[in-house]
């Protein structure tokens, strides 16, 4: 005897599963690429982001504190970043600065009269990005100084610091009243 099939039962066909699953896979390999790109902007995106806000902060310490203050990129190595006061001496070369050992945060002691009191830590860029080397002086009226030569010099126009991570870049722009802006 022979068993009769019935066609109202429920499910899916083998023709059918293997079909949705190609469907499936075209999509998948779309979409990989696509979440990739996105996840390297947003990676880069957070890496801008944490220099404008270091830079917007060493501008806000040096008039909270009165006292000029240096943002440093690649200190001491590149990749690596760090606010630094002023010590008006022979020790404010970037090398001698951003050695964290010498100069440890926070400060070794907490009277203000001895220098420095108001430098950061040694902090990596996140993410894997990099930065130009740059040097930029927040004086305590909020203005800002070029001072990758090693001397503060006036700025005419504006300074941009380059964030890159993956062939990608993200422009940080300052201009010499201390405003900070990420394009």
């Amino acid at each position: 005897m022979r068993r009769m099939l019935n066609h109202d039962a429920r499910g899916f066909s083998l023709i059918e599963l293997v079909l949705t699953l190609a469907i499936a896979a075209t999509l998948a390999a779309i979409a990989v690429p696509a979440f990739s790109s996105v996840s390297d902007s947003t990676k880069l995106s957070n890496a801008a982001q944490q220099v404008e806000r270091e830079l917007q902060k060493a501008r806000m310490k040096a008039v909270a504190n009165n006292t000029p203050l240096r943002f440093r990129t690649n200190c001491p190595s590149t990749g690596y970043f760090r606010i630094v006061e002023l010590l008006g001496t022979s020790a404010d070369t970037p090398t001698t600065r951003c050695d964290a050992a010498t100069y440890t945060w926070p400060a070794a002691d907490t009277d203000l009269s001895t220098t420095p009191n108001f430098d950061g830590p040694v902090r990596q860029m996140l993410n894997s990005a990099t930065v130009t080397t740059a040097s930029i002086e927040f004086r305590p009226d909020g203005t800002a100084w070029d001072t990758s030569s090693g001397t503060a010099t006036a700025i005419t126009s504006s300074i941009t610091i380059t964030v890159t991570r993956s062939g990608k870049t993200k422009a940080i722009t300052v201009n010499n009243l201390g405003k900070v802006l990420l394009q």
